[in-house]
């Protein structure tokens, strides 16, 4: 018997069969040939000029030729620490301000009924407290175009919903599961959406909403529109491939994308320098050729300002990365005892803390008096114990809404 690899007539065969089962396959692979470059890419290399004429992918543009060493680089960081900008140089008016005060008393006045909420078991599983970290969200929020701008961030979203307006009580109802939740009931603490507002969540594996920020990038300049994704996450996310993956393709295509690390110090329960070769995570960033800048968590113009600079990079096409350094006054989640602060750490962190900071400031600027803060603070109380109500209110979902809300196709036939 012959040994088919050497038949010729095998050989023919085989061809022949598969160009009659797959009639259309070499010419859709020809079609994709002739296409060329996607939308994003090049018109071909520049010293191949019928290459481009043919619509053909660009040669690599590495150079084989290895220059003496050793290279040198300079590289420069931004930075924008605590007490360095003012309202005014920002262009707010007292107004604005006071308003900024409003929404950070609002989300940590929430996040202290949540705990209290979880204890008397209204809320149950995860629970991510954003106590410290609300000069973050506020500064990042008043930086963009709310409504078109958006912001996609991890677990511990409750503070990032707040300060893009979501309502408090929806917010509360989602945390007890009810159907009048920001979620209808079915997503919880780690998943707070809002369309209208475009805040993309909440989501609640570590790192993975990454390349889902990239991809809403790519969106934005596929359409054509002069709109930003603000990528929120841990300093615990940076040891995920997909940070790695995230960032290198919005380098690539040159996406209107800001990856902003909140790095609260520890991951989990481990503090960033004791699993990051490099702890100055701004640093990392220049693997993908993007600017990089360090700014002060802990106070809410220096936030605002970073934010606005990596803001006007992105519309021109300008991917970047900014490690805002904050705080957790809490546990990773409300289980963690957090055992593992070095004694006297908390206090020496609540010396900064961001609210504390914003109503000296406001004080010292002659825009409110200490009774005034107390006012506008037990207001806020109040519309939390509002949101209390509103959530105690609201039925649970029926049990056939667990299968809503998974196709856009409202009787999808794999359903029943």
């Amino acid at each position: 018997m012959a040994d088919e690899k050497n038949d010729p007539t095998a050989d023919a065969s085989s061809a022949d069969e598969v160009s009659s089962v797959e009639p259309n396959a070499t010419d859709e692979a020809a079609e994709s040939a002739e296409a060329g470059p996607g939308p994003l890419s090049g018109d071909g290399a520049p010293d191949d000029p019928q290459g481009a004429e043919r619509g053909q992918q660009p040669w690599t543009q590495q150079s084989m030729t290895i220059p003496d060493g050793p290279i040198e680089e300079t590289i420069s960081f931004d930075t924008y620490p605590a007490d360095r900008f003012t309202h005014e140089d920002l262009g707010f008016g007292d107004a604005d301000v006071v308003e900024m005060l409003r929404n950070m008393l609002l989300q940590r006045r929430f996040e202290e009924r949540c705990r209290q909420m979880y204890q008397q078991q209204k809320i149950s599983g995860f629970l991510h407290l954003y106590i410290g970290q609300e000069a973050v969200s506020t500064g990042s929020v008043n930086a963009i175009r709310l409504g078109e701008d958006a912001i996609i961030t991890a677990y511990r979203d409750h503070g990032m919903g707040l300060a893009m307006g979501m309502d408090p009580g929806a917010c509360m109802a989602e945390l007890f599961g009810k159907k009048d939740g920001c979620s209808k009931g079915k997503g919880g603490s780690m998943h707070f959406f809002d369309k209208s507002r475009k805040m993309m969540g909440g989501h609640a594996i570590v790192g993975a909403h990454l390349p889902l920020a990239t991809g809403i990038a790519f969106a934005n300049k596929y359409r054509g529109e002069d709109n930003v994704c603000l990528c929120f996450f841990g300093d615990g996310a940076m040891a995920q491939g997909a940070y790695r993956e995230a960032l290198n393709l919005a380098g690539i295509y040159d996406l209107p994308v800001v990856f902003i690390c909140e790095n609260n110090q520890y991951a989990m329960g481990t503090a960033v320098d004791r699993v990051q070769a490099q702890p100055d995570l701004f640093k990392h960033g220049t693997s993908f050729d993007m600017p990089c800048s360090l700014a002060s968590g802990m106070d809410v113009f220096s936030v605002n300002k970073a934010v606005r600079d990596h803001v006007a990079m992105a519309r021109e096409g300008q991917p970047s990365m900014l490690e805002i350094r904050t705080y957790r006054y809490q546990g990773h989640s409300i289980s963690d005892p957090a055992k593992y602060r070095a004694e006297g750490e908390l206090d020496a962190r609540k010396s900064e803390d961001a609210i504390v900071r914003l109503e000296r400031y406001l004080q010292e600027h002659g825009i409110l008096g200490e009774s005034e803060i107390e006012e506008i603070d037990d207001a806020i109380k109040e519309t939390v114990l509002d949101a209390i109500d509103v959530a105690d209110e609201s039925p649970f979902p029926d049990e056939d809404a667990l299968y809503d809300d998974i196709y856009v196709q409202d009787d999808y036939p794999f359903i029943q």
